[in-house]
């Protein structure tokens, strides 16, 4: 292969590899970023009621010690800090499925969290 177009490759993909570290994260909706938010804080406060609020389908069956089971595992990560970070949607039969990368500070671990949307309820909600 020719040198100069070797060379014009590495200078396209460092150029590509600096705009890539520049471009603005993605923005959630509006809506999915104030289910996301509820749910969160509902868990951080142990406030069962609030997480099932918007609920639909097997969401909102859940029960109170299956909820507290899940405060009992997240809420300490939740509030010694975390960020959030939206990156994006794939629709879903008649709804969509939101996906956000959440970083821990109390530890080096991350997980992922999905918000199952479907006729402005929550249809879904995991953190693995």
């Amino acid at each position: 292969m020719n040198i100069r177009i070797i060379r014009s490759l590495i200078i396209g993909a460092a150029f590509l590899a600096v705009l890539a570290g520049r471009l603005p994260a993605a923005e959630a909706p509006k809506e999915d970023q104030a289910f996301f938010d509820q749910l969160v804080t509902a868990l951080m406060k142990s406030d069962y009621d609030a997480f099932v609020a918007n609920a639909t389908g097997s969401l909102k069956q859940m029960t109170q010690d299956q909820f507290s089971a899940a405060v009992q595992q997240l809420s300490p990560r939740f509030n010694a800090g975390y960020e959030a970070s939206y990156l994006g949607a794939v629709k879903k039969g008649t709804g969509h499925l939101a996906l956000w990368r959440l970083t821990f500070k109390d530890v080096a671990d991350e997980a992922i969290a999905t918000l199952g949307v479907r006729d402005g309820k929550i249809s879904v909600f995991t953190i693995k």
